[in-house]
């Protein structure tokens, strides 16, 4: 009924809270299709993830920009926030009072997302039993590599991409 790739993202983000994790298979599942066949819902849920990210991590104007966005997009695209069997409003609600919490530059706390689906629910939590992990852990604040996981990742791809797209850009502002 869901997308493995959505269920993959609520399982990181309830069970080992891998925000950036969360980001990842979104992200990929989001790309699979044409770059104007793309659900912008998707990207809602992949800023929520990575707000919470920059906000463990003690960075609250990234974290704020994240949240901002992401709450945008989930209440413009609240009908398919609910078809993926979430409470839209709850999560609306949810992103404001982090959003306060950030701007107050209060300490990150975990965030569980308002699942209004309750077979949704269960299959998650069967999947993290089935993992041994716990359905709605905190995150464990002391593991480097979860915090600063996106520092640890072989970046080389991208920075490859970004320089091919400059001189692209460079080539068209001088008339190639």
């Amino acid at each position: 009924m869901y997308p493995k790739a959505y269920l993959d993202y609520l399982y990181h983000f309830h069970c080992d809270r891998d925000y950036f994790e969360c980001h990842e298979v979104l992200e990929e599942y989001w790309k699979e299709k044409d770059a104007a066949e793309r659900d912008i819902h998707w990207v809602g849920l992949i800023q929520v993830a990575v707000g919470l990210y920059h906000h463990r991590r003690g960075n609250f104007n990234g974290a704020l920009r994240m949240l901002q966005n992401a709450c945008r997009i989930i209440e413009k695209e609240s009908t398919a926030i609910d078809a993926l069997g979430l409470d839209s409003r709850k999560l609306v609600n949810l992103l404001e009072e982090r959003m306060d919490s950030v701007l107050k530059q209060e300490p990150y706390y975990s965030l569980n997302l308002p699942i209004a689906d309750p077979e949704l629910q269960l299959s998650c939590e069967v999947k993290a039993k089935k993992a041994k992990l716990t359905w709605g852990t905190a995150s464990n604040m002391l593991d480097g590599s979860l915090v600063n996981r996106h520092t640890l990742r072989d970046r080389s791809e991208v920075i490859t991409e970004r320089q091919r797209q400059l001189k692209l850009r460079k080539r068209r502002e001088a008339g190639e």
